[in-house]
């Protein structure tokens, strides 16, 4: 298992880490507790030590799951993440309320690592009014919690606000994969926990999933190089060649997806200068694959009809990059009222829309293409 050190922290975290949000149901609608036991208890034999959960995960259960699972270990064998639902804090008795709560699901006397949750600018400038970060910071001091961080959702200013208004953060996590380089912190994020030197935690690697499975043209440079590897492995592997990356979390539900992931962490090797360029050409490819190029700035809204046109070409662009046939699902949930099926034909969004795009032609071919997916 490759093993990367938080200097700071003095702590040696594996890689990988087990992402516990996406454990499946069993037949009766119910989390299938044996079948998460069994995937935690080999990750955890194969050397994975770091854990992530949050207090809103599976309804509650996540953190309840976790617990039960790791009870048998060493306690220090092993580290324990979950997140403080900071949307429900009005005050701090509803923070130390929620953090008694999340003890006891997880059945332990301290957490390792403590996320406030999903943190945007406007979230946490109210919650640091509220004296939240200065309470994490005190039950750090108390051996409550080992270390206080933060995850994100948000843009790269809001990102530099949040992580240089203290100098106490131990870590963050944030979502980064190949695709969303550009986006919420960006690689520009990655590089300033890097010069700050805060251990980073990166979610979301695979997109959600997306790149867990690419079309052929688009994996096409990669198989030139390794022909066996999965999409998955070469989206691991380029976001653990960045050095200030110390975990990379994955939500594994699924036994293939774990010995996969293992496969890649047990031997990681580091993307070279051919391996990015690989990278950065199925990139180029799955973004050569879209149908039109709207660029969701809404100068074509709103619709006389009611169609809600950019979100329409963002589900059928969506599609095309990928061919994930879940995309199509989306299109299948919009309400009636905003699908092609009411556009007037007017042309009133043709006329204003910045990129020329052919837009009455457009939704017609994406309704018929998305309906068409099974």
């Amino acid at each position: 298992m490759e093993y990367r050190k938080m200097t700071r922290l003095g702590k040696q975290t594996s890689l990988l880490g087990f992402g516990c949000m996406r454990f499946k149901n069993d037949e009766e609608g119910k989390i299938d507790r044996p079948k998460a036991y069994a995937l935690l208890d080999r990750a955890y034999k194969a050397g994975v030590n770091y854990f992530d959960t949050a207090y809103v995960y599976l309804n509650g259960e996540s953190e309840k799951i976790l617990g039960e699972a790791m009870a048998k270990y060493p306690r220090d064998s092993y580290y324990v993440a979950t997140k403080l639902p900071c949307w429900d804090i009005k005050d701090k008795s509803d923070a130390e309320r929620l953090f008694a709560e999340q003890l006891e699901r997880l059945g332990m006397e301290y957490v390792d690592f403590y996320l406030l949750h999903a943190m945007n600018r406007g979230i946490y400038d109210k919650i640091s009014a509220l004296g939240i970060p200065d309470l994490c910071a005190k039950w750090r001091d108390e051996g409550k919690i080992r270390h206080f961080g933060f995850s994100f959702h948000d843009n790269y200013d809001a990102f530099e606000h949040i992580l240089t208004s203290r100098d106490d953060w131990d870590f963050c996590q944030i979502q980064y994969n190949y695709m969303d380089d550009n986006d919420q912190a960006t690689t520009k994020g990655v590089e300033l926990c890097q010069k700050l030197g805060i251990p980073l935690i990166v979610m979301e690697p695979l997109k959600g999933g997306t790149l867990a499975k690419l079309p052929d043209d688009a994996m096409a440079p990669l198989r030139a190089i390794d022909p066996d590897a999965s999409a998955a492995s070469w989206a691991m592997r380029w976001v653990g060649s960045h050095d200030a990356v110390k975990v990379i979390l994955s939500g594994m539900n699924e036994d293939f997806q774990l010995e996969d992931n293992l496969a890649t962490f047990e031997n990681f090797k580091p993307l070279d200068e051919a391996g990015f360029a690989a990278v950065a050409e199925t990139k180029r490819i799955i973004h050569s694959r879209v149908r039109n190029g709207c660029t969701g700035c809404r100068y074509c809204m709103p619709c006389p009809g009611g169609v809600d046109i950019p979100r329409v070409f963002s589900i059928w662009n969506q599609y095309a990059r990928y061919e994930n046939p879940h995309t199509a699902r989306d299109f299948k949930h919009m309400k009636p009222e905003t699908k092609p099926d009411v556009c007037l034909e007017c042309g009133a969004c043709e006329s204003k829309c910045p990129q020329g795009l052919h837009i009455i032609d457009d939704l017609k071919r994406a309704k018929a293409e998305l309906e068409a997916i099974s």
